[in-house]
């Protein structure tokens, strides 16, 4: 049995990994891709892994981010890494594509009730054109909005009570998978109508509240530049410096130790065996549902 450092430093080391083979792929494919949030923090504040973080996440501009998607799927890392995206026949409470091993376990809360491959996940989000005008920003957001509530398909929870009832209100309006996936799709196609003429400005749309609508610079995306990362050379951001002041502040200072934990709820985490021994177990553990 790992003690919960141990398990944290094996968990990093898998996510290490697959970034790796991730990129390894992108270069490969000529593909734009550099990690955010954390990942970038890491790179420069810690030269790898913040201590106490568990994952690395990954920005590709749109074009990039499907044709990714694309060529991943039909490649033979797909057998052991699954690339996994909603579509009108599945739905795993997501908004952006991940990559999961499937020789972990590591079974996020939000997920327990569904049957998909529980591994150790790599995020990917899309980096979409943002418009110059403040109205049309407003419009964008309001469809990624839209796209994010019948994409999900769940209630967003610690944003407010009103926000709550709102969505759950909407949702139950469109029981129908069928048209949620409809109304998903064309608001997916109206809040990315600006990718075909590039403006100054990006954006993360399929994200959660705190981040969507975020506007940056586009230059500052333009391309990546690799930085040491614990024993790797891993891309960021050429920009990466205004792009985490604006979202973190002063990042190169630690938060305090009670801020020091991870984000991410885990139902378990097993990094050295695979999803498929904990059916209902610890995933799907409902007798209707196995």
């Amino acid at each position: 049995m790992y003690s919960k450092d141990e398990k944290l430093k094996k968990v990093q080391m898998t996510v290490l990994q697959m970034s790796q083979i991730i990129y390894d792929f992108c270069k490969k494919n000529e593909i734009v891709c550099y990690f955010c949030g954390g990942g970038v923090i890491g790179a420069i504040r810690e030269g790898g892994f913040i201590p106490w973080d568990d994952d690395l996440d990954f920005f590709m501009p749109r074009k990039d981010y499907e044709r990714f998607y694309k060529i991943w799927k039909q490649s033979s890392l797909n057998d052991r890494y699954p690339i996994l995206r909603t579509n009108e026949s599945y739905v795993d409470h997501n908004l952006f594509t991940t990559i999961r091993d499937s020789n972990t376990t590591f079974i996020k809360t939000y997920q327990a009730d569904l049957d998909l491959p529980h591994g150790i996940a790599i995020d990917i989000f899309p980096l979409d054109v943002a418009p110059e005008s403040a109205f049309g920003k407003k419009i964008q957001k309001i469809w990624a909005l839209i796209y994010s509530l019948y994409c999900n398909q769940i209630v967003p929870k610690n944003h407010g009570g009103l926000i709550a009832t709102g969505s759950k209100i909407l949702l139950q309006l469109v029981p129908n998978s069928k048209t949620r996936y409809q109304i998903w799709k064309y608001a997916e196609k109206q809040m990315t109508k600006y990718n075909d003429a590039p403006t100054g400005f990006v954006t993360e749309l399929c994200v959660g509240p705190r981040y969507m609508g975020n506007i940056y610079k586009a230059e500052d995306f333009s391309s990546s530049i690799e930085k040491p990362f614990e024993d790797k050379m891993m891309p960021i951001p050429v920009g990466y410096n205004r792009y985490l002041s604006e979202v973190f502040g002063n990042y190169m200072q630690r938060p305090p130790k009670d801020k020091q934990v991870s984000i991410h709820d885990a139902v378990f985490i097993d990094p050295d065996n695979s999803y498929k021994n904990y059916k209902g177990i610890y995933y799907l553990t409902n007798k209707e549902d196995k």
